[in-house]
């Protein structure tokens, strides 16, 4: 176990002794960056290239960056590595007690707008939470939460919500099949019409606006910074037109109703939700695929859809073991702003901490089970709360949008999956195995086999003699 961080009485660090912090060797150094930070890189950090997902899947590239991470781990006995990746050194968390940390530390001593970061965000939404530190960012968080009603399982508005994920999945369930094309569609009217209202449904040159947006983000804002800007100021135009008169039950009619402190922008933060809704689609697309290929999870499902249970933890769960076990974000990365001590060793202000929680959350010798998909983890009592996993991180940096994304991605499932069994899954998966480290998610393909037949159309045909 490493050391965690003494204080003195007035709270801060005490003077570390002199001892030079682990560095990886050129060799280990080569090896991260070729099998781990290089493949995070060419996927997108803040856009994921579906046809690199794809490449990944046929050559399992998680298997080569976790044979990476569990060798540092084990050479260097759990403990805090300095290592050189594609933007300067970093250094890599191993052990519980500092991951623990790692969370417990308040945002104005491990900020989460790290350059990397910042650089690639900020190209899309400048103004928002992620992007920002210190009073700012709280002012913007405080505006952020009560649009979001963060902290709350079932959102105000969710009766809304729930029709017009109704209405927007007539068509998966009527083509008797879901494919993750489709589901991307659904999934980005969703976004629109809870975000913004149900004028903006139809704007589809609004989402590519923003899809180009995300991408120019995985140049870390360095390709034609210029064009982005105009383009940003383009879609934060005409988001703006349609939170003018949006419907209430709306985020953006939400978060103009928030008392804004000057320089919060409201609205600043209407490109990230955009974003994370559009981004459940492959959440829901895995999802989806695991049920279908663990029958008796399904089944569950099916039993709490009967019983008609409000807040549908069953399916939470699932939700949620899916993200544990396919992260979006599957590297975290903080900034620290103070000077921090790390098993004995102390690190100036400025120094980047990556906890690579994709690794840690599937790793054995932590988590039980880490390679199966197993629900019900997460229905026991203070299972959120164990930092071993993250799926919507923990502390001050949780997501706000946890509750939400949780309603939106279960009413989408629920909705799929009422009346309906799942089967002919593709790609098929040895559910006896360990399952892989990265799906090919816009290969994923489901048939939907009705669960009773329809009530026939008109009078009903006379019985034979």
């Amino acid at each position: 176990m490493t050391q965690s961080v003494d204080t003195r009485q007035d709270g801060r660090p005490e003077e570390a002794p002199a001892r030079p912090p682990v560095r990886a060797g050129l060799a280990e150094t080569l090896r991260f960056v070729a099998t781990h930070t290089l493949p995070v890189f060419v996927r997108g950090v803040a856009n994921p290239r579906f046809g690199v997902v794809a490449l990944y899947s046929r050559l399992n590239q998680p298997g080569w960056s976790n044979a990476t991470l569990r060798a540092m781990k084990a050479r260097h006995g759990g403990a805090p590595v300095l290592v050189r990746a594609l933007s300067g050194e970093m250094l890599v968390l191993f052990d519980p007690a500092d991951i623990r940390r790692f969370f417990e530390e308040p945002v104005d001593t491990l900020a989460m707008d790290a350059d990397d970061k910042y650089a690639g965000l900020a190209v899309f939404e400048p103004t928002g939470v992620i992007c920002s530190h210190g009073k700012v960012r709280e002012d913007r968080r405080r505006v952020n939460d009560e649009a979001l009603a963060a902290g709350r399982p079932v959102h105000p508005s969710c009766g809304e919500f729930r029709t017009v994920v109704e209405e927007e999945c007539r068509a998966l369930t009527g083509a008797g099949a879901v494919d993750f094309p489709s589901l991307w569609r659904a999934m980005t009217r969703i976004s629109r019409r809870v975000v913004l209202g149900d004028r903006a449904a139809d704007d589809e040159e609004l989402t590519d606006w923003l899809i180009t947006l995300r991408g120019q983000g995985n140049w870390m804002g360095r390709s034609r910074p210029e064009a982005n800007k105009a383009l940003y100021a383009k879609a934060s135009a005409r988001i703006a037109r349609y939170a003018a008169d949006a419907p209430a039950h709306t985020l953006a009619a939400r978060a103009l109703a928030v008392p804004s402190p000057e320089g919060t922008d409201p609205l600043g933060q209407t490109h990230h939700w955009l974003l994370g809704i559009d981004l459940s689609a492959p959440v829901i697309a895995r999802t989806l695929l695991l049920l279908a290929l663990h029958t008796a999870e399904q089944d569950a499902v099916h039993a709490e859809l009967a019983d008609a249970a409000p807040e549908l933890p069953r399916l939470r769960a699932c939700v949620t073991e899916s993200v544990r076990l396919y992260p979006i974000v599957p590297d975290l990365v903080r900034v620290t702003r103070t000077d921090t001590v790390w098993a004995g060793v102390r690190y100036p202000p400025g120094t980047d901490v990556l906890v690579p929680i994709g690794f840690h959350q599937r790793d054995p010798d932590v988590v039980p089970g880490g390679h199966l998909f197993n629900p019900g983890r997460w229905l026991v009592p203070g299972a959120t709360a164990d930092t071993s996993t993250a799926p919507f991180s923990h502390g001050g940096a949780r997501c706000p949008g946890e509750d939400i994304a949780l309603l939106l991605t279960s009413l989408v499932c629920a909705e799929l999956l009422r009346d309906h069994r799942l089967t002919d899954a593709h790609p098929s998966l040895d559910t006896g195995r360990p399952l892989p480290g990265i799906v090919d998610t816009a290969g994923i393909r489901l048939r939907l086999t009705r669960l009773r037949p329809e009530a026939p159309e008109g009078p009903e045909a006379p019985k034979s003699e």
